[in-house]
């Protein structure tokens, strides 16, 4: 399932860091930040001093993200990375075989989980989030915003002449062949039905597959590169997040804003067996703290704190006042959404 399973050392984090320019925090200087106390630090090197964290984020991020709070805490992570689907499948199994294997998971697939796999938590640094990146049942804690929007190759596309509707997009037959979507897009399917009704978003659907006869890809961050590097001129959604990593790293592509813009969360939750559940909730605190979206911002996340700045600074602020709807699934949902979208998308 291409599973890599890395400990955070200086080694590693020089290399992911020097990638993008991330520095990590040097709160040695400073003593604890306020997501962190003596007193819980204390409990949580208790439990054997390391924890182990599943996510989808990719290295180069996720190991100066880590080694962050390694540094602060004295806690040795374990970071194991795969895909959202890789991820659940391997949960799944786990759990079946009742194997205390992981502590903390951090992809955007958590609320799709069984809510009976994860632990009900109450967080300090929730206060300082957005309340729509909280689960009603305290589940799970949303990390990163993540907001849907087409996005296009600044060499083969131009931005004055990008269509202002979806029905327009699905008129511009002069893209057949340069576009493509992430198979698994059911929250931007759940968002079209929800802001047009159900007969004029699938009507629209079926046009742009029909005319414009797009790719189905499975990944967003390689959907984005390869929209940077003119593989594709155009992906009729991707997530935002990840068209600005690419632009940050110099790739040819940007992002435009068409109604509506689904957005939901890359999300924290801690296994209901988790071998180190003081440090998995010391690390969820740490996620959702200003250092930590302030780190997560330098590859293009976007925050869940209205404090912290997003990178460039005009990223959200760009969608205007464009609809805006929030998804947060169950696993029932899930199911639901993702038949309807591998029904819409299929080529005709």
């Amino acid at each position: 399932m291409g599973f890599r399973r890395r400990d955070i050392c200086a080694g590693a984090l020089g290399l992911a860091a020097a990638a993008f320019g991330v520095v990590p925090f040097a709160y040695a200087q400073a003593g604890l930040p306020s997501w962190a106390s003596a007193e819980t630090v204390a409990a949580a090197k208790a439990e054997g001093g390391e924890i182990i964290i599943y996510g989808s984020m990719n290295e180069q991020e996720a190991l100066p993200l880590w080694k962050a709070f390694e540094t602060t805490t004295g806690i040795k992570v374990q970071y194991v990375r795969s895909s959202d689907t890789g991820l659940m499948s391997r949960i799944v199994l786990e759990a079946r075989a009742q194997q205390k294997s992981w502590d903390l998971v951090v992809t955007t697939a958590v609320s799709k989980l069984p809510q009976e796999f994860l632990q009900t938590l109450d967080l300090p640094e929730a206060r300082n989030i957005d309340p729509k990146a909280i689960d009603p049942k305290k589940k799970w804690y949303g990390v990163y915003s993540n907001y849907n929007s087409p996005a296009y190759n600044t060499k083969f596309v131009d931005k004055a002449n990008l269509p202002k509707s979806y029905e327009e997009m699905a008129a511009r037959k002069d893209w057949v062949g340069k576009v493509a979507i992430d198979g698994n897009d059911s929250q931007w399917v759940y968002a079209m039905f929800q802001h047009y009704g159900e007969a004029k978003a699938r009507k629209i659907i079926s046009e742009l597959v029909a005319n414009l006869k797009p790719v189905i890809v499975d990944g967003h961050l390689a959907l984005a590169r390869s929209v940077g590097l003119g593989e594709y001129w155009v992906a009729i959604n991707n997530y935002t997040n990840l068209t600005i990593n690419v632009m940050l790293k110099g790739g040819d592509t940007d992002y435009w804003t068409l109604e509506p813009i689904a957005l939901f969360f890359g999300q924290a939750g801690i296994n209901v067996r988790a071998p180190h559940p003081k440090s998995a909730q010391l690390a969820t605190n740490f996620l959702v703290s200003k250092e930590a979206q302030q780190l997560l911002t330098e590859a293009g996340r976007l925050p869940v704190r209205p404090d912290v700045t997003p990178n460039p600074a005009d990223a959200i602020k760009r969608f205007g006042e464009a609809k805006v709807i929030a998804v947060n699934f169950s696993p029932e949902d899930e199911k639901k959404w993702q038949r309807i979208t591998n029904e819409l998308l299929k080529p005709r």
